[in-house]
């Protein structure tokens, strides 16, 4: 199992890469951004771990210019940084899994095995409601051919109800899944950006794309009308 290392931390990284050899796991460093994602393009390897705080290049930068040349290997994201922000954004740009410092290096060898059973994935498809479609590779959302802009996390919601594929998801299930999982704020948050994104995506088309289905929260309607 070969993996990709990128974290600057010249302590963090050894000991990451001698528990890692120890697990089986061969196991390349390489110490900033630019270095990282020349390796992970050049490279062929089985999955990324990748430091967000990086030198030269950060990880966001890595990851988005990574996924923008169709470099589908698993990455999964370490960071220090533990603000409200910082998964969304991940996983907007693609990542597959993301852990915060000081983490169990138990857990880390065990996502990072659940990753490579799961292999690199297809290339993401559009998903379409109707004529809205949302590209989860480019993070661009359009309706019946005009370009919506959503914020991170408004997207990050959107595409986690269009992959629901009509299902209705609560408020918990949505904060969980876009959310930082350390957020303790109030659950309805969720309700704040509904509120945002039915004014950028529906009202303007004359569209209810997105219902709240009483008791159990919200899901994407099955066909929108058009």
């Amino acid at each position: 199992m070969h993996i990709l290392l990128v974290e600057d931390e010249p302590l963090l990284a050894e000991s990451i890469r001698s528990g890692l050899t120890a697990e089986g796991f061969n196991v390349e460093v390489m110490t900033n951004g630019v270095d990282g994602l020349w390796a992970a393009t050049e490279g062929t390897f089985d999955a990324v771990v990748l430091d967000i705080m990086l030198p030269q290049l950060n990880g966001y930068a890595v990851l988005e210019q990574l996924r923008a040349r169709e470099v589908w290997t698993p990455v999964l994201m370490l960071t220090a940084k533990d603000g409200e922000l910082d998964q969304a954004d991940a996983f907007d740009l693609g990542a597959d899994d993301y852990l915060t410092k000081p983490f169990s290096f138990l857990l880390l060898v065990s996502r990072l095995r659940a990753l490579i059973r799961r292999g690199a994935p297809a290339r993401p498809v559009v998903l379409t409601a109707g004529d809205l479609e949302v590209d989860p590779a480019r993070r661009k959302v359009r309706r019946g051919g005009t370009e919506i802009h959503l914020t991170p996390r408004e997207f990050a919601v959107l595409h986690y109800l269009m992959r629901r594929d009509g299902d209705a998801a609560t408020k918990t299930e949505i904060l969980e899944n876009v959310w930082d999982a350390s957020f303790e704020g109030d659950v309805n948050i969720v309700e704040v950006y509904v509120g945002y994104l039915r004014r950028k995506i529906d009202l303007p088309f004359g569209r209810q794309t997105i219902e709240t289905v009483r008791g159990r929260g919200y899901r994407i309607a099955p066909d929108d009308g058009t």
